[in-house]
This record gives C-alpha cells, sequence and structure tokens, in this order.
C-alpha cells in the first residue's frame, strides 16, 4: 500500500468508523421480529438504529472531505466487500442470543473507549459526532454488560451458551486495537486515536464484568485480523447482498 495522503487518511478514518457501525447496525438488525422476548427485541432494533444513524453522519462526512459527489447511500451501496474498512468483529454470525451479545459487549467496551477519546479531536465536526455518539454508545455499555452478566451467572445453560460466545469471538477483539500507517496519519491530523493504549482499560473493564458473570477470561493467542485493509471473511459478503440488492438491481432508483 503506497504511503496515504493526510486527506486519505482522514477519510479512510472516517470510513472505518462508519464501517464499524454500518455492519454492526445491519447485523442486529436482523433481530427485529426475532428477539427472545419482546422487550430485548425492541431494544436491540433500536441499537441498530444508534449504529445506522451514526454510519450516516460519518458517511455524509466523509463524501464531504472527498468531493466526488459521494454521499451516504453511495458508501453504504455501491461499494463492494474489499473496499469496507469494518473489523471482522462485527461482520460474525449473530448466532444465538448469548453470542450477539459477547460480540455486542466486546464492541461497545472498545467504543466507549475510542468515542471518548475522540471527543478530544481538533476537528469540531468530528468532536460533535463523537460526543453524540457517546451518549449511546454509554448505553449500549451498560446494556451488553448486564447481559453478559445476567446469562454468565443464569443457569446452566446461559452460562454455557454465553461462555461459549466469548470463546468464539475472542479471537476476532486484537484487531480493534491495531494500528497502520493509515491509523498514524489520521491521527496526526486529529481524525483518529491511537487505540493502542486503549486496550489496557478494556481488558480491566471486560475482565471486572468476566468475573461478575462468573466467566472465564479466553487465553490470549492468535487474533485475526485484516478487516481494516479490505480482507474479510465470507460473511461481510453475505451482508452485502442482502444491504445492497436494491440498488445493485436497481441504480438510482426513487419511490
Amino acid at each position: 500500500m503506497a504511503t496515504p495522503t493526510s486527506t486519505d487518511a482522514r477519510i479512510v478514518a472516517l470510513l472505518r468508523l462508519a464501517d464499524d457501525a454500518l455492519i454492526l447496525g445491519h447485523r442486529l438488525s436482523e433481530w427485529c421480529g426475532h428477539g427472545p422476548i419482546l422487550e430485548q427485541d425492541i431494544a436491540l432494533t433500536n441499537h441498530a438504529l444508534d449504529l445506522i444513524g451514526r454510519a450516516r453522519a460519518l458517511y455524509t462526512y466523509a463524501g464531504e472531505l472527498e468531493g466526488a459527489g459521494h454521499d451516504e447511500d453511495w458508501f453504504a451501496y455501491r461499494r463492494d466487500a474489499i473496499h469496507f474498512h469494518n473489523a471482522l468483529l462485527v461482520e460474525q454470525p449473530n448466532g444465538d442470543f448469548a453470542q450477539t451479545i459477547a460480540r455486542q459487549f466486546f464492541y461497545d467496551r472498545y467504543a466507549q473507549l475510542y468515542y471518548h477519546a475522540l471527543t478530544e479531536s481538533p476537528d469540531e465536526r468530528l468532536a460533535a459526532i463523537a460526543a453524540k455518539s457517546l451518549k449511546e454508545i454509554d448505553y449500549h455499555v451498560r446494556f451488553s454488560s448486564e447481559w453478559v452478566i445476567r446469562l454468565g451467572d443464569g443457569t446452566d445453560e446461559s452460562k454455557t451458551r454465553m461462555q461459549r460466545g466469548i470463546d468464539e469471538l475472542w479471537r476476532y477483539t486484537g484487531e480493534l486495537f491495531a494500528m497502520d500507517e493509515l491509523d498514524r496519519a489520521a491521527i496526526e491530523r486529529g481524525f483518529a486515536v491511537d487505540a493502542a493504549p486503549l486496550h489496557d482499560a478494556w481488558n480491566t473493564a471486560v475482565d471486572a464484568v468476566l468475573a461478575e458473570a462468573t466467566l472465564t477470561r479466553p487465553e490470549d493467542g492468535w487474533m485475526a485480523d485484516g478487516g481494516r485493509a479490505g480482507r474479510h471473511t465470507e460473511h461481510l459478503g453475505f451482508i452485502l447482498a442482502d444491504l445492497q440488492f436494491l440498488q445493485r438491481a436497481y441504480p438510482d432508483a426513487t419511490w
């Protein structure tokens, strides 16, 4: 990869955040009408709306910086999987309710730390997006953390399922804190945060919840990566086939 220009780095930094939000929001929207109880069905749908709203704000800003006439719909519907920059964690299947909660818990704790730091961005517009997002993220953290504890310290069945979700998704958490040239270039312009130092705080927060939930923290080992650079699992292709079908079949359709 060629050394990015500062403008490229700013746009990619915004797209990484936006793609995380869009893909995770789409995943949570798949629970609509399928939640274990009505209250949680509605809660997950509201989380999805929060995430998609965040993605819209970030895509809009990225399009304005790029200056190529691309809007939020173009970024969401017209790019192939290789051009998406989301972390691999957020594209993983919902599985059962416990696996969805594990995925949400890992991401929420990361997002809370990252967006809190991003509120200090010298770019006023990005700082404002981060501040608005943080109000929603704080609620998401409470929701997912409470459910990890409730399921982990619940019945034998719920504990088994919650532990399985934690174990299966742990390998995707390391990528959230990995840094590359694009990140470093974006940090210099105030469009990204050095995530590596946030890892210790994330570990502390995660360990506290897992301990209260009587769950076992997985051992650190090999971590999957590549999503930020456009190397995704097969799951993203299926997500985009669903998400982008109408725009691909009927470009520029209006109704």
